[in-house]
């Protein structure tokens, strides 16, 4: 019996459909691994990932220094060449700060822009237009909001997207504001490529029209949740719902068992023996009993 063509219209994914926020690998003392950078992002390319977010909440960078930002990109793209995107993290709280992290990432061979709200401080919606028209007017790259108001405290609304979506270079939304009314509203109403960035709506969100993801969890399982998406676009939703299913165990264990994504996945990672090494301060390495959960949920959402 021939699966059904699926109909659901979707906005081109201007970065790919499946985008990993990748870990940044440090060695033993905490120095940024730029080798084990780049034979992890050649592995996320090889395992079907479109393209690598470099710098967001995920790569630490809180804890990362603006020369160590630009010296990750470099190292990425020599490694992947032009076989996957690469976006950057530059947000922060600062706009000035925001748009010199932006004309760096340019210059070291970044395709795209990760733009957090601005955090702690919680401007207001016409503030927050602002912030991000001065950064997408300040450079030649296409640009990706990053909506996230449980960190940032700020939400950027339905109606303040639909304005910002009338910029030539705001492309695109990493979402996670887990609000499926107010997304539908804005990828219905405007050109914005929306990425699920909470694996458990990457589903939800690609049935109404979203881009794709930008996951934590594709360091680790980069095949399963592109396959999601593979099942879903040949119109075998039933697939797509089974691999949805089998992954929840690890999205579970990764991201909504107390721990941030950036502990679970480096400890998953040096797990599996890939390129990860420390976490740096404030956050704390997983424990043991956590490493063993996180082994036996991966083992589920993987093999099945």
């Amino acid at each position: 019996m021939t699966s059904p063509t699926r109909t659901t219209p979707r906005t081109p994914a201007p970065f790919g459909r499946a985008l990993c926020a990748m870990i940044t690998p440090f060695d033993a003392t905490g120095a940024l691994d730029l080798d084990g950078a780049r034979k992890l992002a050649t592995r996320l390319v090889d395992e079907g990932c479109d393209g690598l977010v470099l710098s967001g909440t995920t790569g630490e960078s809180p804890t990362t220094s603006d020369e160590e930002k630009s010296a990750l990109i470099r190292a990425v793209r020599e490694a992947i060449g032009d076989d996957g995107t690469i976006v950057a993290g530059v947000g922060t709280a600062d706009t000035r700060h925001t748009l010199r992290l932006a004309h760096e990432a340019e210059q070291a061979g970044a395709d795209g822009l990760l733009v957090v709200s601005p955090y702690y401080s919680r401007p207001p919606q016409d503030a927050l237009e602002a912030h991000f028209r001065e950064i997408a007017d300040g450079t030649d790259l296409p640009v990706m909001l990053y909506d996230i108001p449980g960190r940032t405290g700020t939400r950027i609304e339905p109606d303040t997207m639909l304005r910002l979506a009338a910029h030539d270079r705001i492309v695109a939304v990493k979402d996670c504001a887990y609000d499926l009314l107010g997304s539908s509203k804005v990828i219905a109403e405007s050109g914005l490529a929306y990425y699920a960035g909470c694996e458990e709506w990457i589903l939800p969100l690609y049935a109404v029209g979203g881009a794709g993801f930008v996951s934590t969890v594709a360091n680790v399982a980069p095949r399963p949740l592109r396959s999601l998406l593979d099942a879903y676009d040949d119109g075998d939703t039933a697939r797509a719902t089974a691999l949805h299913q089998q992954a929840l165990p690890l999205i579970e264990r990764m991201m909504a068992d107390g721990l941030p994504g950036t502990v679970t996945a480096k400890a998953l990672l040096t797990e599996l023996g890939l390129p990860a090494g420390p976490v740096r301060a404030p956050l704390l390495p997983a424990d043991p009993e956590r490493v063993r959960g996180l082994r036996a949920a991966y083992e589920v959402g993987v093999s099945g």
